[in-house]
């Protein structure tokens, strides 16, 4: 099995065989991202993928979960990626799901026919990155996709019967846009519904735009306590009609929580409201957060 460059995946996909069937980010021009940086878009040819299939095969014959890299492999066409989903299933006898990174524009462009032949060859969960609720924020950071877009993304996968987990950004609108960027967030979300919502705390990185604009001056990173006071008005705003699994568990958050939305509402709330009396004393040390 090959891989090259970065290779990331989400916290779900730990014990997941990483299959790269694309090479960085077709977007790759979110201003906070620092991933694919060093990494320029490609396709993998398919008989690479398919010597890497039968690889994984001999060593792993009893993977039951894949997760098909980079940055958003969902940007393939529905031929591709079928012909790679049938591999997976031939060689994998005991595959139960395969996931994918997807982008607004990814969903958009294929039909609920194209998405529900990739349900029914077990890709089923889509793993999106909404980042902010506000189009003031998504347009500053250069994210190509309005709120709309991507909450129509999110409501299109899972008409077409895949689970679909979201992920936003604590930080991103800075502290001039923290309050827009957080009602926004948590009405998006509420929208969107989805199976999972995941929320991570922006973490500058030298090498990004962003990283410039703070070093300019013209962004500001919002402290710690004012990360708490986002995530609770984005849990406050939230309204959601059917179960929903939330996590900010990830290394990069201050306070790691874990519950279902709506019925752990008012408890998240409530825990956040203990963290913010007691300071920044009960928040993860600035040496323990990481990406």
């Amino acid at each position: 099995m090959r891989y090259y460059g970065t290779v990331i995946r989400p916290p779900s996909e730990a014990a997941s065989y990483l299959l790269q069937i694309t090479y960085g980010c077709s977007h790759n021009k979110c201003t906070f991202c620092p991933t694919y940086l060093d990494k320029p878009f490609k396709v993998r040819p398919q008989h690479e993928v398919f010597e890497d299939i039968q690889e994984a095969q001999r060593l792993m014959p009893d993977t039951r979960r894949v997760f098909l890299c980079d940055g958003n492999a969902m940007v393939l066409n529905t031929e591709y990626l079928t012909n790679v989903l049938k591999a997976l299933e031939t060689a994998f006898p005991a595959l139960q799901r395969v996931g994918i990174y997807a982008n607004a524009h990814d969903i958009l462009r294929k039909s609920i026919k194209e998405l529900r032949t990739l349900v029914a060859h077990r890709l089923t969960i889509i793993y999106i990155g909404l980042e902010s609720g506000s189009d003031k924020v998504l347009k500053k950071v250069c994210k190509g996709a309005t709120a709309r877009e991507i909450i129509q993304a999110v409501q299109k996968a899972q008409q077409a019967g895949f689970k679909v987990s979201v992920i936003a950004l604590l930080g991103l609108g800075g502290t001039d846009l923290w309050k827009e960027h957080a009602v926004s967030t948590g009405r998006a979300i509420s929208e969107m519904n989805p199976r999972y919502f995941s929320l991570l705390t922006l973490m500058l990185v030298p090498g990004t735009i962003l990283y410039e604009q703070q070093q300019k001056g013209d962004f500001i990173l919002p402290d710690p306590l004012t990360m708490l006071k986002e995530m609770r008005v984005i849990i406050e705003h939230t309204e959601m009609k059917r179960g929903c699994i939330f996590r900010s568990n990830h290394a990069s958050n201050y306070l790691p929580l874990a519950g279902t939305l709506p019925k752990d509402k008012t408890r998240l709330l409530e825990t956040i409201d203990l963290a913010l009396k007691s300071g920044t004393q009960s928040l993860r040390p600035e040496y323990l957060r990481g990406l």
